[in-house]
């Protein structure tokens, strides 16, 4: 008998409609008059009135599966297979790409000999002696294992094996020391040794910390459950990254010829670069000039760290070639500061014209800009988001510049992917935004890490206490006392914070600078401050970016808990700047009301006091602030299945194997299905239709193509002529056997007494993953690989049409493996 498909709700035709598989090409659709539809036989009539048959149920999930990837990889997967040796070397790429995105981003050198001599394993078998895991980068505070001895009583701890329990203590036994965790049937004791092999903190997104509920030791299926979900949810997330990598490299330009005045522009940098920031101009240059893909670089490094100057290299070398430049930043105050230390670094090269726009400028300023910019006559143009604006139009617009992408907006984040398809992009960041990091981390996005501060540089000094007014005042006579400047910044201006200040130094000049965007006060203000007039500036974090300010080397932060860690990070890179200590000051309400988040984020500020921790505090506040953000909820619970670090193990384990997770789909013309039914449709049912011969074809022609066509093709079919009858049912059972076979990578499906043989090209690992994806017990139950042959045993030997049906609803139950899988 036909074993049963979980149910699925009934599909709308219109609902389905919105929600259309992506594809090239746009589907057929079926050539066939529109009349009233009659029901060919009673048996149809009665079929239309049930719940959603066979047929129904499959394309309501394959949509469902659809709807669920990102638009950009379902794109990609639904195109047209891959050629086997551009795979190949794409894959050699990625492979390399990760490596170096865990290894040479990280300074991990060791542990990229580990990785080469550490071959191939399952993933899932326990290591010997107590380091960490293979592949994963030193000193990441993402993805690793816990030390048994930092943890807390009551803390809640994942086994890799066993599953989520609470940790209650360590306790020596006969010499030996043991760690005692307790699940909700029974206590567990492991040796420390074996407990630092397999113990992970249990982490949450968001701010959750408590579990759903404890594992049973004597239950261990339930938890392997779980972990096989999360373990299929991180090969989905891989495969999408592949695949949007694989389309990005999919792109192509000429490279650009490296310009001869390039070493002269060079050697007018007034300072001597550092080793971090030679690097970075090495990566760039050869993006540009040796590469064929648009470049899309990750510049990570503090404020100061001279990432300006790594822009203005790759400008030169776009704009040598006749092409132009356009530098994004999120404010005002920092496109004037690029505006200026660009206008004096080109000033040399007066062929090179630069001008700024923004939405300060009046409309016939702007009207003028574009006009030179769409002429030509303007090779870099600085400005804020107004530059992303529909009227905008370039003459030969080569390389887009981004500076601190996470203070954009939504819309204006996806105008700026849009243009990574077609131009060359590098973004410079301190703190990248949690996706960035994310793919830089996982080697799916080029990274270069300035981590080494200039020799002129001191690290800034960071308190963090509660408030109180003697300590501000002691911290800002420090400063005045020397001779600098303060930065005072709370969140939003109040009276009694100015009259605090106003009262207890009355003859020390001070102004405000606040507002979500900077007005002519707020620029006066600054420009006051920068001059020396003012000694004191209150603002509010829009001071965060864009204003240097050497003389300024004290900052006070009051209610410090209600800002980001990002915030901080950068609001502390304002100080410090001249080559003088400088000093920063935390301060919070009150200790008792702070948030466990708040906490977290004022203590990483605190450990990360040395220069060029930028990369390590935003790997941080990812892990504090959650996955929401970067993943979606979808994948926000598929952690909560497993636990953050649990998580990240095997996400880092998967894409350190990603290559094999291939499938190579076979030429549907190619498929074998020797099981003897044809295609005997009724007298009625035959004269019911316009024209039956073309109808059968368009039906074949549509299984050649793709699973989605022959979806489009059976839903066309039953709104028009409604629920065909149960010989055409199988008609098209047959053809989605066939179809799905061919993507799964089997080549000829034939009985063989009880035993169901499907040839394969299926690797174990795929199979494996496979088999565990599968929704019904009995199928994943009768399933076997041997060599290049799934069998299947059944109980006893099916007749024809029910042996159809088995394996209409086996392969449904596979397929929906699929998007964890790359497709040759």
């Amino acid at each position: 008998m036909a074993t049963p498909i979980p149910p699925a709700p009934p599909p709308n035709p219109h609902h389905l409609l919105l929600h259309r598989p992506p594809a090239l090409t746009p589907p057929r659709r079926l050539r066939l008059p529109i009349r009233r539809p009659r029901i060919a036989s009673a048996a149809a009539a009665t079929a239309t009135a049930t719940a959603p048959d066979d047929i129904a149920q499959l394309n309501h999930r394959l949509r469902v599966l659809v709807r669920r990837r990102d638009a950009a990889s379902s794109a990609s997967s639904a195109s047209s297979s891959m050629d086997p040796v551009q795979a190949e070397a794409y894959l050699h790429m990625i492979r390399e790409q990760q490596r170096l995105g865990l290894r040479q981003l990280r300074r991990d050198p060791a542990g990229q000999k580990e990785e080469r001599d550490s071959g191939v394993d399952d993933g899932d078998e326990e290591e010997e002696g107590g380091g960490r895991r293979k592949g994963m980068a030193a000193g990441s505070s993402l993805g690793h294992r816990v030390d048994p001895r930092e943890l807390e009583p009551g803390e809640y701890v994942v086994h890799k094996k066993v599953g989520v329990g609470k940790f209650v203590c360590i306790s020596g036994e006969d010499g030996e020391d043991y760690v005692f965790i307790q699940y909700a049937d029974a206590m567990a004791k492991l040796a420390v040794d074996q407990a630092a092999r397999m113990l992970y903190r249990y982490n949450l997104p968001h701010e959750k910390k408590r579990p759903r509920s404890l594992s049973k030791l004597n239950d261990p299926s339930t938890w392997e459950k779980r972990r096989l979900k999360g373990k299929l949810a991180v090969q989905k997330m891989v495969v999408n990254l592949m695949e949007l990598y694989l389309q990005r490299m999919r792109q192509r330009r000429s490279p650009y010829t490296r310009p001869e005045a390039i070493d002269q522009f060079a050697a007018e940098f007034p300072y001597e670069p550092t080793p971090d920031q030679n690097q970075a101009f090495i990566d760039v240059e050869k993006d540009l000039t040796e590469r064929e893909t648009p470049m899309d670089r990750l510049i990570c490094g503090d404020v100061g760290f001279g990432k300006t100057e790594v822009a203005m290299r790759a400008i030169f070398i776009v704009v040598s070639a006749g092409y132009q430049a356009m530098v994004l930043a999120p404010t005002v105050i920092l496109a004037n500061q690029h505006y200026d230390v660009m206008s004096d670094r080109f000033s040399s090269y007066p062929d090179i014209k630069i001008a700024i726009f923004s939405g300060a400028q009046s409309k016939e300023e702007k009207d003028e800009l574009i006009t030179q910019i769409k002429s030509g006559h303007l090779q870099i143009i600085v400005g804020t988001h107004a530059l992303l604006t529909e009227r905008m139009a370039y003459n030969n617009l080569g390389l887009l510049v981004v500076d601190e992408e996470q203070k954009f907006g939504v819309q204006q984040k996806e105008k700026i992917a849009s243009y990574k398809s077609s131009i060359d992009v590098l973004t410079l960041s301190a703190t990248p935004i949690p996706r960035t990091l994310y793919l830089a981390l996982t080697g799916f996005r080029d990274a270069s890490l300035m981590s080494t501060p200039p020799p002129e540089r001191v690290a800034v000094k960071t308190y963090v206490s509660a408030f109180s007014r003697e300590r501000a005042l002691s911290a800002i006579k420090l400063e005045l006392k020397r001779g600098g400047q303060v930065f005072y910044v709370v969140p939003r201006i109040k009276d009694d914070v100015l009259q605090f200040l106003k009262d207890s130094l009355p003859d020390v000049p001070m102004a405000v600078a606040h507002g979500k965007k900077v007005s002519k006060n707020i620029q006066l203000a600054m420009e006051k401050f920068s001059c020396g007039e003012i000694k004191i500036l209150v603002c509010t974090h829009i001071i965060e970016s864009g204003i240097d300010i050497p003389n300024a080397n004290t900052m006070i932060v009051q209610y410090a808990e209600l800002f980001g860690l990002a915030q901080l990070y950068q609001l502390r890179g304002r100080v410090g700047r001249s080559g003088r200590e400088g000093f920063t000051y935390l301060f919070y309400t009150d200790k008792s009301l702070l948030s466990r988040i708040a906490m977290d984020r004022l203590g990483a500020i605190e450990e990360h006091s040395d220069l060029g921790q930028g990369f390590h505090v935003a790997e941080k506040d990812m892990g504090i602030r959650g996955f929401g953000s970067m993943f979606g909820e979808q994948q926000s619970g598929d952690v909560a299945n497993v636990g953050i670090d649990l998580f990240f193990d095997m996400l880092f384990d998967s894409l350190s194997k990603v290559d094999q997770f291939c499938i190579n789909p076979v030429p549907y013309k190619d498929v074998q299905l020797d099981i003897n039914i044809s295609a005997h449709l009724s007298s009625e049912y035959i004269s019911y239709l316009e024209n039956p011969v073309e109808l059968l074809n368009e039906a074949a022609k549509a299984a050649e193509k793709d699973i989605w066509t022959l979806t489009q093709f059976t839903e066309d079919l039953r709104r028009q002529y409604g629920k065909e009858p149960r010989d055409m049912e199988l008609l098209l059972k047959k053809l989605y056997v066939r179809r799905m076979a061919a993507d799964l990578g089997i080549c000829r499906i034939y009985p063989s007494g009880k035993t169901i043989i499907m040839k394969t090209n299926m690797n174990k690992k795929v199979f494996r993953l496979m088999v565990e994806a599968m929704a019904s017990e009995t199928h994943r139950n009768s399933l076997t690989l041997t060599g290049k042959e799934i069998k299947a045993e059944l109980l006893v030997t099916l007749p024809d049409t029910l042996l159809l049906n088995w394996l209409f609803h086996c392969l449904a139950d596979c397929y929906a493996v699929m998007p964890a899988l790359v497709k040759y």
